[in-house]
């Protein structure tokens, strides 16, 4: 995938590995960028720095992303690049009410859902294409203190593994992105973030470091140079996806073991909603 002179949509492109996309996309050479956020001045303001195009978009509305992609393709003749970033995290187990993980399954895995149905006959018609949907090393692994997290960036891994498999005979190319910790505003984006201990979910940043928006963003542009189907900032996260294949009994005793050295006064990450 390369970015010269192509059409390229991101959505959550107001802040974080959003902002940080549209910006390289542009230095890349894209021709057109439309930036896609809930906070549409910041959406606005970010599409301003590259000459793009701002929208507001709420991503688990599927009219709303039916709009996003089909004004693209009319104002620039096609779209070829669509990443489906939006996201946010919160904290809890089996205890957290059931409409949190109903309303983060529409944001993490029903938002790549609409853009892949609504772009993907576009980019068919065009020849072909590329996704990219942000999900997490989460999606791969899990997510020590977020039962929603970990179960809806699984999902949208599996996703993006079945678009592959389903259309890529038709010129539809897919990566998925799956970082460790991002030096982003997710925290603040998150409607649990009062009731977050320090490193927050899991405390990822304490396992491989924090990669700024911008380093992510270039080994982004790797990845789609090479047209990879995971996108892995962060390389240790091979490694331990490796370890859970060849034995998961193993790799769940041994995240069992992290857990209790990250709550070592017993505590459990579903206390911190107590009280």
């Amino acid at each position: 995938m390369d970015l010269r002179d192509k059409v390229a949509v991101v959505t959550g492109g107001a802040s974080g590995i959003g902002q940080a996309l549209v910006e390289r996309f542009h230095a890349a050479g894209a021709r057109a960028l439309v930036v896609a956020d809930m906070d549409i001045d910041g959406a606005r303001a970010v599409a301003a720095g590259v000459g793009g195009t701002g929208v507001g978009c709420d991503v688990a509305d599927e009219d709303a992303v039916r709009s996003l992609i089909d004004d693209t393709v009319a104002a620039h003749g096609g779209v070829d690049l669509v990443v489906s970033n939006a996201g946010y995290v919160t904290i809890g187990g089996l205890e957290a009410p059931d409409d949190d993980l109903r309303k983060m399954f529409d944001v993490h895995v029903m938002a790549h859902v609409y853009a892949a149905r609504h772009a993907i006959p576009h980019m068919v018609d065009a020849g072909g294409g590329y996704l990219l949907n942000t999900a997490s090393a989460a999606g791969l692994l899990t997510q020590i203190g977020s039962m929603h997290y970990s179960v809806t960036k699984h999902a949208a891994v599996s996703l993006a593994e079945f678009i592959a498999v389903t259309y890529g005979h038709l010129g539809i190319g897919v990566s998925v992105l799956c970082p460790q910790a991002v030096e982003t505003n997710i925290l603040e984006n998150s409607p649990s973030r009062d009731q977050m201990p320090g490193g927050g979910a899991g405390n990822a940043a304490s396992v491989d470091g924090v990669l700024t928006s911008a380093e992510l963003a270039e080994m982004v542009m790797e990845g789609l140079a090479d047209e990879r189907f995971h996108i892995l900032p962060h390389a240790d996260v091979a490694e331990y996806l490796r370890r859970k294949t060849d034995d998961v009994d193993r790799w769940l005793g041994g995240m069992r073991r992290f857990q209790q050295r990250l709550f070592p006064d017993g505590t459990t990450p579903a206390d911190w909603l107590v009280g």
